[in-house]
């Protein structure tokens, strides 16, 4: 009988050297740092965008609210977030029915928009939010529309 391996050939046997593993190791590495600070640099971005249209979606929200309810809807700005209050026409005075806060950025406006049953808005409106990347403005005009615009 002849003297012969069972298994794979020669060249099929050999594996990686360590050295060869810790070198892809490395490079792999490398490639999951810059990735990954590449995605954290663009968290800022995603939340001022994400704000910007939570904010205008929530004026649109008030106006309709005051259309179909037939009621005074308040939109109150904080440096943190806002709030919708609706009047109170017995106590005479504004109710607070939801608190929004915002996460990693900065809120300023001029007024807290009133919105009133025919769809109209007084208080005219001017909302800045900003953080680290950058600033957005939205305005509400006194017909209710509101623009969006990058600063």
């Amino acid at each position: 009988m002849t003297n012969k391996k069972i298994g794979f050939p020669e060249s099929m046997r050999r594996g990686f050297s360590l050295t060869e593993t810790i070198i892809a190791l490395s490079i792999l590495t490398l490639i999951a740092a810059a990735v990954s600070t590449s995605f954290l640099n663009n968290v800022p971005k995603y939340r001022l965008q994400s704000a910007v249209r939570e904010v205008h979606s929530r004026l649109n929200y008030a106006r309709f609210k005051a259309i179909f309810e037939e009621e005074k809807i308040r939109v109150k700005f904080y440096p943190t977030g806002y709030a919708l209050e609706k009047y109170d026409e017995d106590l005479k005075e504004w109710k607070q029915e939801r608190k929004f806060p915002l996460q990693g950025v900065t809120l300023q406006a001029n007024n807290n928009p009133v919105f009133h049953p025919g769809g109209t808005v007084s208080n005219l409106a001017s909302i800045t939010l900003s953080n680290s990347w950058g600033a957005y403005r939205i305005t509400l005009a006194i017909s209710g529309r509101i623009r969006t615009v990058r600063l």
